[in-house]
């Protein structure tokens, strides 16, 4: 059985376009009560073909007058080491999905640095930027009030691979490291910083999902091989959104 730390709240929907719609309504939500609650939402984004449906439902006309935007302060959870106008750039995909199609401040949007040749020094510069925004003391984790992860068919999430180092880190926010299996450099938030969230969502879609959801939510405890299955917020909600051809394999539901 796979440890569960915390209770998971496992969403199965029609299909990837209802997956958006539920996603969308969760943000909404979430950026409300964040808003009314303190002023401001933090959210850390994630690349990749299904959070580009949320994007795009965000910024369409049923859902872009529900968030009140220029509240809203974007991060990303992961990046590609290529400059921000590179087709591969998670950053360039929500600009154009989402950013340029809602009235949010400039100076709101914290993008990674990830065209620095200097990949380690883009790292320590971006956990600054997150160290400033949250007013950090050392030692302290940032608390975003929300963090969207996609899952690759390798149970990797944000750019935590299987095998890496990096799932090891305890101290640092932000990491740089080398995908050998991609034969490329990828930064991405550190395990412990994305359980420090209040809400944690996975969006997960596609038949090709269906084995590894299974085996990260439902499977023995390997998170090396699996570490998707290392995300258990300390003091926050744990939510998959899945369509019903990723939810395919599941034998329940729930917790």
């Amino acid at each position: 059985m796979t440890k569960a730390l915390v209770k998971r709240e496992i969403r199965v929907v029609a299909n990837p376009d209802e997956l958006s719609h539920q996603a969308a309504q969760e943000f909404v939500r979430l950026a409300g009560e964040a808003v009314r609650a303190k002023g401001f939402f933090t959210v850390a984004l994630s690349g990749g073909s299904t959070p580009r449906g949320l994007y795009t439902m965000l910024a369409s006309d049923v859902y872009r007058k529900q968030v009140s935007w220029t509240d809203v302060y974007l991060f990303w959870g992961d990046e590609r080491c290529v400059p921000p106008d590179d087709p591969d750039s998670n950053y360039r995909m929500t600009r154009e999905a989402l950013i340029q199609r809602v009235p949010i401040p400039k100076e709101h949007i914290h993008r990674i640095p990830a065209e620095r040749e200097d990949h380690a020094h883009a790292a320590g510069e971006y956990e600054q930027t997150i160290k400033t925004f949250f007013h950090l003391n050392t030692g302290e984790f940032p608390r975003f009030d929300l963090i969207l992860l996609g899952m690759g068919d390798d149970g990797h999430t944000a750019s935590l691979f299987p095998g890496v180092s990096v799932l090891e880190e305890t101290s640092r926010f932000m990491c740089s490291h080398y995908v050998e299996k991609l034969g490329a450099y990828r930064l991405t938030l550190t395990v412990p910083v994305i359980n420090q969230a209040e809400h944690i969502i996975f969006l997960v879609s596609g038949a090709s999902k269906a084995p590894v959801l299974q085996e990260v939510l439902e499977g023995d405890y390997q998170p090396q091989r699996l570490p998707a299955q290392l995300i258990q917020p300390v003091h926050g909600r744990l939510l998959f959104i899945v369509d019903r051809m990723a939810a395919g394999k599941l034998t329940r539901t729930g917790v």
